[in-house]
C-alpha cells in the first residue's frame, strides 16, 4: 500500500516524491499531464533557474508572499542545500548575475532528466495521464485520493503540489484549490504576479517603441505620489506595454496596488542610466554644446541611447530634437535630463493570471503548520509550492520556495505516514 500520495509532478512535486521516499515511505506521485517537469522544462528561458545563491537573509527579501512562512522550510532545506542535491546528482552549476544558478549545460532538460532518474533509482512509482478529481478525508484525516477514472488510492498522506494558476498549459489549472476547499481551506483568490504590465499610453498603443529592448536600467512604480518599489535590470517594450525581468519583478506592485485601491493611478519611472545623475546628463550635454555647436540636440542624445528611445524622450521631454545644440535652451536640457532619470509611463494594470509566469495568492498560509507544511485541518494532508500564497520575484526565488517546501512536506508526510502505519500494525 502506498503510505504517500504527492499530487503534481512539477518542481514542488517531484522534490516532495524524493525526499518522502528518501524518508523510508512508500510513494505514489500522480501528474495528470503527459510528462513530468514541464514547468522545470521552461523556467528560465529554458535553462532552469534551479535557485538563488545568495545569502539566506538577503534571499528572503526577495520574497513577496508569507515570507515569515517560509523561514523554517528554508532553514530546513536551503538554497545551499538545494545546490548540493543538484550536484550530488551530476548536475554542474553556474552562478550568473544577481545570484542566479544554472545548469552548466544551460539546458532545462539536464535537469529534468537528472530528477527523474533519481525519482526511478529510488522507486518512487508514478503514474502520468492521471488527473485527481477529489481527495478523500474522513473525520478531518485524509485517507486517499479519487482519480478521473474512477479509482480510489487509499493512503495515510498526501501531498498537493498542483502549482498555481500561471502558465496553464503546464497543467497549473488551479486544480489544487479545490482539493483544498473541499475539506474546508480558505483561497485567498489568486492573480498575477511576475507578469507583464500594460499601459495605454499613445506610443504604446501605437506600437512605437514596440521591441525596444532596454538594458540595466531602473524602473519605478508610482501610486500617485508614492514610491512603491524600485526594480534594477532589463526592460523590454510591447505592443501592450512593459516585459523584461524589471517589469516582471515591479509587477507584483501593481497587481497589489489595484487589488487594495482599484482605480489607483500608477505611473511607471524608467531612469534610462542609474549610473548617470541629472547632473551628469547636464554636464555631458553642456560640454557637447561648447565642443559641437552645430550638432543637432537629437543627434547628440542618439549618441547615448537608441534612437527610438531619444525620439521618445524628446516627445515626453516636449523638446525639439532638430536644434543645434548651440541653440537649445538651458530650461530644454534640463527637461530632457529630467526625462532620462524620470521617463513616465501610465500604467492600467497587468496582462491576465494565465499570462503571469507565478501566482499570488492561493491556500491560506494560516492554516498551513509553517513547520511541517500539514494542514491544520485535515491531518495528513500536506501543501508545497506555489498552491500556497507564497511567492517571490523571478529570479530562482520561486523554484527555492517549490524545492524547499517539497523537501519539507515530503519529509513531514513520510514520517506521518510511517508512524500511522505502525500504529495500525499495532
Amino acid at each position: 500500500m502506498t503510505n504517500v500520495l504527492v499530487i503534481g509532478g512539477g518542481p514542488a512535486g517531484l522534490m516532495a516524491a524524493i525526499a518522502a521516499r528518501e524518508a523510508g515511505a512508500r510513494v505514489l506521485l500522480v501528474e495528470k499531464g503527459d510528462r513530468l517537469g514541464r514547468k522545470l522544462a521552461i523556467s528560465g528561458g529554458g535553462r532552469c533557474n534551479v535557485t538563488n545563491a545568495k545569502p539566506l537573509p538577503e534571499l528572503m527579501q526577495h520574497v513577496l508572499g508569507n515570507p515569515k512562512f517560509l523561514y523554517s522550510s528554508f532553514h530546513r532545506f536551503s538554497n545551499e542545500d538545494i545546490i548540493r542535491f543538484f550536484e550530488g546528482l551530476g548536475v554542474a552549476l553556474k552562478e550568473e548575475d544577481r545570484g542566479r544558478m544554472f545548469p552548466v549545460s544551460d539546458d532545462a532538460r539536464t535537469v529534468v532528466r537528472a530528477v527523474v532518474r533519481h525519482m526511478e533509482r529510488l522507486g518512487v512509482e508514478v503514474r502520468l495521464h492521471t488527473p485527481v478529481v477529489r481527495i478523500l478525508a474522513e473525520e478531518r484525516r485524509f485517507v486517499g485520493i479519487e482519480t478521473e477514472r474512477g479509482e480510489v488510492i487509499p493512503a495515510a498522506a498526501c501531498v498537493i503540489a498542483t502549482g498555481g494558476a500561471s502558465v496553464p498549459q503546464t497543467g497549473s489549472t488551479g486544480d489544487g484549490y479545490r482539493f483544498a476547499a473541499s475539506v474546508g481551506h480558505t483561497i485567498v483568490p489568486p492573480y498575477p504576479t511576475a507578469v507583464p504590465i500594460t499601459s495605454d499610453h499613445p506610443w504604446i498603443r501605437d506600437r512605437r517603441l514596440q521591441g525596444l529592448s532596454l538594458y540595466n536600467i531602473e524602473l519605478s512604480i508610482f501610486r500617485g505620489d508614492k514610491l512603491l518599489t524600485v526594480e534594477p535590470g532589463d526592460l523590454v517594450f510591447t505592443h501592450f506595454g512593459l516585459s523584461g525581468p524589471a517589469a516582471l519583478r515591479a509587477s507584483h506592485y501593481v497587481t497589489v496596488s489595484l487589488r487594495e485601491q482599484p482605480g489607483a493611478k500608477l505611473t511607471a519611472s524608467i531612469d534610462v542610466r542609474p549610473d548617470r545623475t541629472f547632473e551628469d546628463w547636464m554636464a555631458l550635454f553642456k560640454s557637447a554644446r561648447e565642443r559641437h555647436p552645430k550638432r543637432r540636440l537629437r543627434t547628440e542624445l542618439e549618441g547615448h541611447v537608441p534612437d527610438r528611445l531619444a525620439a521618445f524622450v524628446l516627445h515626453e521631454a516636449q523638446v525639439e530634437g532638430e536644434v543645434p545644440l548651440a541653440q537649445a535652451s538651458h530650461e530644454s536640457l534640463m527637461r530632457v535630463s529630467r526625462a532620462l532619470k524620470r521617463l513616465a509611463i501610465p500604467v492600467t494594470g497587468t496582462l491576465p493570471l494565465e499570462k503571469a509566469t507565478v501566482t499570488g495568492g492561493g491556500v491560506s498560509v494560516k492554516e498551513i503548520d509553517p513547520k511541517t507544511m500539514q494542514s491544520k485541518l485535515c491531518a495528513g494532508l500536506y501543501f508545497a509550492g506555489e498552491v500556497m500564497d507564497v511567492h517571490a520575484h523571478t529570479g530562482g526565488y520561486n523554484i527555492t520556495i517549490a524545492f524547499s517546501t517539497g523537501h519539507t512536506a515530503g519529509s513531514e508526510a513520510a514520517r506521518y505516514a510511517l508512524a500511522h502505519a505502525r500504529t495500525e500494525r499495532v
